[in-house]
């Protein structure tokens, strides 16, 4: 069976859901084999089999995370080399995008970003699904050099466990690391909330909040429904909330199972950074708003009173 390289992306031996993802997508083309960089792939061997890996082929040389992006590039070019894989898949974070760059220049293969679905074609080879012009346009666009590497936008695809062996084959990464190198590190603030760009439920506010002290209520709902929280740009540079929880085209995209906007109107450049998710729910009290046209669910009214009804309602059905 042909093989499909899965660059994992992992947190100190933790695997993230984004690699989970990916290897449910790559089991439609043949054999997922999960390219770990750095220590750990120990740590994180039995929830890749969990979800379908085949093989781990684990470069445990610790100067990985000592570097950005470009050893980990020469390494995937070094494995298209020698295991020339039916195609390459990388999650489309901000760094996992500069790596797929670098790999397709390095082995002169053709290159996708921003998929949110991939499937075979007539002939088996992969086509990829991308939202573009602001998600104005939905494109369907293959590769036709090379062996095609794609970015997949995180949340795309639904991670479905499948047993495989994910088997430990060790690999050396061939001549020295070269690159940009970290020399110092600071711990981020991180909330119990999940990660925005993984969140599977996000609750974004917008201007109708009004000021910090109203957005609260928006952080109150997500922490009702386990979600992540994101903001307008609106918003942010209002300096109502910080800036790393933009959603929108000058922000992060999102594509969560569910997306809630809380007084947020709907201009173009937000709706490009999360228009792909799954189902939509709007509550804004001007009818007019932009916002209902993507909505698959819209509540007319103002954000103060409803989202307190609906975290009432929550609680109920918690307590059920």
């Amino acid at each position: 069976m042909a093989e499909v390289l899965v660059v994992a992306e992992h947190t100190a031996g933790e695997v993230k859901k984004a690699t989970f993802e990916l290897l449910t997508a790559a089991r439609r083309f043949g054999e997922p084999a999960v390219v770990w960089a750095g220590p750990g792939a120990e740590d994180g061997q039995q929830r890749l089999a969990e979800f379908g890996a085949a093989l781990i082929y684990a470069a445990a040389d610790p100067g990985f995370d000592d570097y950005v992006v470009v050893p980990v590039a020469e390494l995937l070019a070094q494995l298209v080399r020698d295991k020339a894989p039916t195609l390459v898949l990388v999650a489309g974070t901000a760094e996992g995008k500069e790596v797929a760059a670098r790999l397709a220049v390095k082995t002169d293969s053709g290159l996708i970003t921003d998929a949110v679905d991939l499937t075979p074609g007539d002939d088996g080879n992969p086509v990829a699904e991308q939202s573009i012009f602001g998600g104005a346009t939905v494109v369907r666009s293959r590769v036709t050099r090379g062996t095609p590497v794609v970015a997949m936008r995180p949340n795309s695809v639904s991670p479905e466990p499948a047993p495989g062996t994910a088997e430990i084959s060790p690999v050396t990464l061939a001549g020295q690391m070269t690159g940009a190198r970290i020399t110092g590190r600071v711990a981020a603030e991180r909330s119990q909330r999940p990660e925005l760009t993984e969140a599977s439920i996000v609750v974004s506010g917008g201007r109708g909040t009004g000021g910090a002290e109203g957005f609260a209520v928006v952080e109150k709902l997500a922490d009702a429904l386990g979600a992540a929280v994101g903001a307008s740009r609106a918003v942010t540079d209002a300096g109502w909330y910080p800036h790393q929880f933009q959603v929108g085209q000058t922000g992060k995209t999102v594509s969560p199972q569910l997306y809630m906007a809380v007084g947020i109107s709907g201009a173009i450049q937000h709706r490009a950074g999360m228009q792909t998710s799954k189902m939509i729910v709007a509550i804004n009290k001007d009818p007019e708003a932009p916002i209902f046209e993507l909505a698959d669910f819209g509540v007319v009214g103002d954000l103060f009173k409803v989202v307190p009804q609906l975290l009432d309602e929550i609680g109920r059905r918690k307590q059920v």
